[in-house]
Formats: structure tokens, sequence, C-alpha cells
């Protein structure tokens, strides 16, 4: 059986919520493909939303964040945030305007993020945000030294207040709308990675790694 994360007030899917879902393997799944979050919080009654880089580790989402930034202002018991992560699947075209979507999958979390001092905690977040993105990279790369670790700002937040909403499958649209002689269907969006550049500064002859070279997504 699905193992679910209580639902909230506040993760409760309020609009379409036969499109929610707080399935935590579905949630994780999206989590674990999203390259980039946004972060949401608030500092003297002014909204900002931060784009960074994050990556799951168990129960817990990790994200980047300066240390001269607004988001790390008054951390003590944590900062109330709310991260969301978006992947587009694909646009949706009907032929109404009006039914016009695109297919996607979202997750929102909610919580207090903390601040990480622990140096070996930091170095296992780094890690898991390089090895996300590119898996096999942090074993051949110089690992960060201390001094750029102490430079580092990194936040955790618990995935105990979250939820999914997603949309999938054809066009939807009014009964008398499919008489219409309009095409319709779906345009799927993937992200593609294009060919390695080498960096012209590589030593003469060092090889594109094959993770690199066949990186799909």
């Amino acid at each position: 059986m699905a193992e679910l994360i209580s639902p909230t007030e506040r993760t409760r899917v309020v609009r379409e919520p036969h499109r929610g879902s707080h399935d935590r393997e579905a949630i994780y799944k999206i989590l674990d493909e999203g390259f980039v979050c946004h972060v949401g919080f608030s500092v003297e009654e002014q909204p900002y939303v931060i784009p960074t880089m994050f990556a799951r580790v168990g129960d817990h989402i990790y994200f980047h964040g300066s240390a001269a930034s607004r988001m790390l202002r008054g951390l003590s018991g944590g900062l109330a945030v709310c991260v969301t992560v978006t992947l587009a699947d694909g646009l949706v075209l009907a032929r109404s305007v009006f039914n016009h979507s695109m297919n996607y999958r979202s997750v929102v979390a909610l919580g207090k993020a903390s601040l990480i001092d622990e140096p070996e905690e930091k170095l296992a977040a780094l890690r898991a945000f390089t090895e996300k993105i590119l898996p096999g990279r942090w074993a051949e790369v110089r690992q960060p030294n201390e001094k750029e670790l102490k430079a580092t700002s990194i936040l955790r937040l618990p995935l105990t207040e979250v939820s999914a909403k997603m949309r999938v499958g054809p066009v939807e649209d009014d009964a008398p709308d499919y008489e219409l002689p309009v095409w319709a269907g779906i345009i799927p969006l993937k992200l593609v990675a294009g060919t390695p550049v080498t960096d012209a500064r590589c030593a003469a002859g060092t090889a594109v790694p094959a993770y690199a070279e066949h990186y799909s997504r």
C-alpha cells in the first residue's frame, strides 16, 4: 500500500482536488527529478521567492542560501518557508482558449527551515547536490575544503507538511467544441541535454567522461 504523508489544512489541495496527492513515493519522485526549487519567505512583511538548487536526502530537503541574503536573517528558531518544485510535461492545446492547459507535476512543502552548522552534514548535502545532477561526479572532482564549507550556507527542511499536484492525460473540451474544425492535442515537453562543450583550459587530450557525454534525464 502507498505510504501517505498526513495532509494538513495548509497542504490540502482545494482547487481540483482529484489532481492532488499525499503519496510519499510520488512526492519524492517529483523532488528527485527537479533541479531547481523556489523558496518563498517573508521579511518585514515583504514576501520573496528565490530560485535555488536543492536535493532530497531521506525525509528532508536541503537547499542553498547565501550568508548575505535576506533569507538567512533571524534564523534562530527556524525560517518559515514555502518550497515549490514544478516539472512541465506537456502543452495541452484544446479547441477553446479556456480549456488550454499544461500537463505538469508539482510539489509544495511548508515548514521551518534550519541552518546546518555540522560540517559533515554540510558535506553530505553538497554531495547530494552534485550526485543528483551528475552521478559519479563527486568522486572525480576536488571536494570542498574547510574555508569553502564555512562560506557555504545550507538549510534543511523536513518533509512533514507537503503535497503534490499534477495534471496528466488528454485534452478536455466542452462537448460542443469537439465539432470545431480545429487541431487539438498534446505537445510533450522534456529536458534534453546538448553536446558537452569542453572547457578551453582543460589539458589537451582530456576525455569527456561518459556520464557527461551520454547525459540524459
